[in-house]
């Protein structure tokens, strides 16, 4: 029987995010366009394409959440807990209710604050200065109870308890093979232990919301990562209906995963808004982006390992400790468990909790950590063994996940990065025998490799829009986290419709579109790119229905280029594109086609090799990075302008996280001493070394419909482990602890010489 409307087709699939294998289930399309063949000549996909919207930022017309500025709107301050562990017996706000200018105040309701800069409550007035003076006058009564902030200090017995259950977790494992017998098997075994700091994210942008009512729906622009999601757990905090929440982003200064969730200064903006009647700012200052909105854990993970003299990896012991703060750690060990050829593998991690902001996701969260481990080792182990580091890397190279033992990849061209960065670097001039050369001034190169996930995956929407002037107008609910979204998007659409990328307007960071994903996990371009060919593929489909007749051809045998639409045999004979689309009766054509699934059997990642060469002077401690190279597998490449920024600005942010970022922590109170851009070190322009993006731009032959992956996590992986292995064969001391600092340089050279 007929039932007279169509079901749509619907599965499960798998994406990589953040390291972790997810399932999700969405609607996909009937059928996809074929994959664009890796040798077809491409027009704007794989070129070098300014931003399309770059006027407007530089010259400051694009509009961030700080830049919104509403008739009325009142400013909004959020009280913080100035001690980390305390309960809060009393609060009385009624002064700060009574003060001049102040508009409305609200209490968080907290019973107990777990770290310093925990929310308590929030004030809204007519400017700053009234709202920071509202403050004030909160009287606040605490109980001030025993505290821990030092990940050492919180792993001894008799530690102040920050979780209920204890400070350390209960180890998290995953296990393949024998480990006992895969050390039986082994000629050299070595074990290592390896320490990293907790970096705090420092966005450019600080995060920040503004909160509008009208009626009973609320609008709030917000530099999030994830339009819809906040919208979603906004509404849901608010016993809202969706429809009566939206949420605008359509520019933002950063993120690296801090803004991928609701934020209590959203909320209490949007409370502060609903009680005074107008709308509410609240940006957070920097001292507050140092205490309260995550970190990347830092870590203590000891590896041991087994090889063969011939160079063969026989078995992998990890176990780490991350300090999470109030949160989870998280997990470091997925290069551990992936990245090389290992039968027998045993992962043990645990959380170790401190009075501390909880973290939270940092551009690869978990893998930097690892990769420090894991890189370090090998370059150990292949010295213990007589080998050349590149050539043991190689001798274990896989090309099936879980160490040699799981599916294999979709693609990998590690290989190649290996090769090329090797060849650029002059990896045959580093030192055969490292710390060798005369003279104060040592130099040194040292390589790492990456892996990490950016798969993508359906479920993005859109409304695509083809109108009679030819211009194409695009709306989805993405958003631009400042990586070049805008346009690919209009790469993509420009490409698969043959006109130019000035007909493509593009329309996003906006809840009132369809439906997107986050920006997290390096899945955006992976998850909208291929969404965007599909619905131009369908709409190309609907002109050349139109211009067939036109032409007097099937419409089978067109195709498009240089704004035209030609007979493929035959491209004299051909109609502009603009004139076709002329001839569009319903005012437009539109499609709402999306991206197919991942296809099963297959692991997906993307792959990476940094190489570095370091200068050091033994008799400072300083270190100068004097050239890195960067090489990067991640399928077809859709712009390689950005491509080679996200390189350029991962090395950068790596160089900071060797040699800078540390949050320094006042043991006796609790608080951060560095809370600030002056005393929390970041690398400046004289800092920066020559930094050379190598973009492998191997098209994917499986995943989708354009053969890429995620590029915006993996340049972040690597390079800090390559430059400390430089250092390595600069000086001959090993230096296992983050950030590599001139006093932990002229420490190391001082035990050499007394051992």
């Amino acid at each position: 029987m007929t039932r007279g409307f169509k079901i749509p087709k619907r599965v499960t699939t798998e994406i990589d995010f953040e390291g972790e294998v997810i399932k999700i289930d969405a609607e996909v399309p009937e059928q996809e366009p074929e994959p664009i063949p890796e040798d077809k000549k491409l027009n704007i996909i794989g070129k070098k394409v300014p931003r399309i919207n770059g006027e407007e930022i530089v010259t400051g017309k694009a509009k961030y959440a700080f830049d919104i500025n509403l008739p009325g709107m009142l400013y909004g301050k959020v009280l913080r807990s100035p001690h980390p562990h305390a309960n809060i017996l009393n609060i009385d706000m009624s002064k700060a209710e009574k003060h001049p200018g102040v508009r409305a105040v609200i209490n968080l309701n907290k019973k107990n604050v777990r770290y310093v800069g925990e929310e308590i409550a929030a004030v809204a007035a007519v400017n700053e200065e009234i709202a920071e003076e509202a403050l004030d006058l909160i009287e606040v009564e605490y109980e001030k109870l025993p505290f821990v902030v030092n990940i050492n200090r919180a792993m001894e017995p008799g530690a102040p308890r920050v979780s209920p259950d204890g400070n350390i977790s209960k180890p998290r494992t995953r296990e393949r093979g024998n480990i006992e017998d895969g050390f039986k098997e082994a000629d050299v075994v070595l074990e290592r232990t390896y320490k990293t700091q907790v970096e705090v994210h420092n966005c450019a942008e600080v995060h920040g919301s503004v909160a509008k009512w009208d009626g009973e729906k609320v609008t709030v622009w917000d530099t999030t990562q994830a339009t819809h999601g906040v919208r979603r757990s906004l509404a849901k905090t608010l016993q809202l209906p969706e429809s009566n929440v939206r949420v605008i982003n359509h520019y933002m200064g950063g993120g690296f995963g801090s803004k991928l969730g609701l934020n209590v200064h959203t909320v209490a903006a949007v409370n502060l808004s609903k009680i005074a009647g107008a709308p509410v700012k609240i940006m957070l200052t920097r001292k507050e982006e140092s205490y309260c909105v995550g970190n990347r854990p830092g870590t203590i993970q000891t590896l041991k390992g087994g090889a063969k003299k011939d160079g063969t990896i026989t078995a992998f012991h990890y176990k780490s400790h991350n300090n999470g703060g109030v949160g989870s750690g998280g997990s470091n060990a997925s290069p551990i468990w992936d990245m090389y050829q290992c039968p027998n593998c045993l992962i043990e991690e645990s959380s170790v909790y401190t009075n501390t902001d909880a973290s939270r996701p940092m551009r690869a969260p978990g893998y930097p950590q690892g990769t420090f481990s894991v890189d370090l080792f090998l370059d150990e182990l292949a010295e213990n063994l007589g080998m050349d580091p590149l050539e043991l890397r190689r001798k274990n190279y896989t090309t099936k996940n879980r160490g040699g033992t799981g599916t294999p990849y979709s693609s990998k061209g590690l290989d190649k990065c290996y090769e090329l960065g090797a060849q650029r670097i002059g990896w045959n001039r580093r030192n055969k025998k490292p710390g060798e050369g005369k003279g104060p001034i040592k130099r040194g190169i040292g390589m790492a490799s990456e892996i990490w996930g950016g798969s993508g995956g359906p479920g993005t929407q859109l409304d695509f829009r083809l109108i009679t002037d030819g211009v194409v107008e695009i709306r989805c609910g993405t958003q631009d986290i400042g990586t070049g979204t805008y346009t690919i998007i209009a790469q993509v659409a420009a490409e698969e419709l043959g006109i130019d990328i000035k007909d493509i307007k593009v329309m996003i960071g906006d809840s009132d579109y369809p439906r997107s994903g986050s920006s997290g996990g390096s899945n955006t371009a992976a998850s909208v790119c291929p969404a965007i060919r599909a619905a131009a593929a369908d709409i190309k489909g609907k002109l050349f229905a139109i211009a067939g007749p036109l032409l007097g051809e099937n419409p089978e045998e067109l195709d498009v280029g240089e704004s035209k639409i030609f007979v493929r045999n035959n491209k004299s004979k051909s109609i502009s594109f603009k004139e076709a689309c002329k001839q569009i009766t319903e005012g437009m054509l539109t499609s709402n086609e999306t991206r197919g699934p991942n296809p099963k059997g297959y692991a997906f990642s993307t792959f990476g090799a940094h190489f570095s060469e370091v200068e050091v002077n033994t008799l400072t401690g300083k270190v100068k990075v004097i050239r890195h190279v960067a090489a990067h597998e991640s399928g077809r490449s859709i712009n390689i302008l950005t491509s080679e920024n996200q390189i350029q600005g991962g090395t950068v942010q790596g160089l900071s996280y060797a040699f800078f970022e540390q949050r320094i922590m006042d043991e006796q109170t609790g608080k951060m001493i560095n809370s600030n851009y002056y005393d929390y070190k970041t690398p400046t322009a004289m800092d920066t070394p020559q930094i050379e993006p190598i973009i492998i731009d191997s098209v994917d032959p499986v995943l989708n419909n354009l053969g890429m992956k995620g590029l915006g996590e993996p340049p972040r992986i690597p390079s800090h482990a390559a430059m400390a292995n430089a250092i390595y064969n600069a000086i001959g001391v090993w230096i296992r602890e983050l950030p590599i600092t001139p006093d932990k340089v002229l420490a190391a050279l001082e035990e050499r010489k007394e051992g």
